[in-house]
């Protein structure tokens, strides 16, 4: 197989991947306060958040008082729910889903324990 087809294949199997989105919550473990989000990729905020540990920076406007003065390791990164996207959706109906899925969360948990 040339470097040319194996390309095309690559882009052509990404595409048709099993997007998993859903909500997670960042938390922090001193005050117990959380960052409820939802995200069309969980994964990748898995994968950022980690990021953000490593480095000792945050990317989060609403996290960044906190972060500095308890520093990384006092903020866990968990999955709340999972999400697939269906194969019927497009992006947009999936994003909606989610806000919803949000929405849902943001009553169980309660207003007064989020960012």
């Amino acid at each position: 197989m040339d470097v040319k087809t194996r390309k095309k294949e690559i882009l052509k199997e990404y595409k048709e991947r099993a997007i998993t989105g859903g909500a997670y919550v960042i938390t922090n473990k001193v005050t117990g306060k959380m960052l409820l989000m939802c995200e069309t990729d969980l994964k990748g905020s898995q994968n950022r958040f980690n990021f953000m540990s490593m480095t000792g920076s945050c990317f989060n406007s609403k996290l960044q008082k906190d972060w500095n003065e308890f520093g990384a390791r006092s903020f866990t990164f968990t999955i709340l729910e999972e999400l697939e996207m269906k194969e019927t959706q497009n992006i947009v109906e999936f994003k909606e889903d989610l806000k919803i899925l949000e929405e849902l969360w943001r009553e169980k948990l309660g207003e007064d324990k989020l960012y």
